[in-house]
């Protein structure tokens, strides 16, 4: 498969959604920042740099200052695929993000989808 495509999307063009999603479900702006925060490592600054700068996902995660080591337990299927045995590197972090923001919207505590 040829996620290409999705590399190049600008993480700009994909963000609006994010929120949209977080907040029509009740959810705010502030805590999906926090989820991208945790996975990443990224601050509020170095966010809306990327945001700015139109960043693609590609760059948005080969930058990122740390992906969290308790990524593994992020588990279940997204997109039609199990997070956890998806093996392209890249395509598994987007689809880690999906997995957070779904859970986010879905009403879940943030204890629980920052697997503390």
């Amino acid at each position: 498969m040829d996620n290409t495509r999705v590399y190049k999307m600008s993480f700009a063009s994909v963000y609006p959604h994010y929120i949209q999603k977080a907040e029509k479900k009740g959810r705010t702006k502030e805590e999906l920042d926090e989820i991208i925060f945790w996975l990443t490592g990224y601050d509020k600054q170095s966010l809306q740099q990327l945001i700015d700068n139109k960043t693609n996902f590609e760059t948005f995660f080969a930058q990122a200052p740390q992906i969290n080591p308790n990524v593994s337990k992020i588990t279940g299927v997204i997109c039609g695929y199990r997070v956890e045995e998806i093996e392209d590197q890249l395509m598994q972090k987007i689809r880690y993000l999906d997995k957070l923001v779904d859970e986010l919207a879905k009403g879940k505590d943030m204890e629980k989808i920052l697997r503390k």
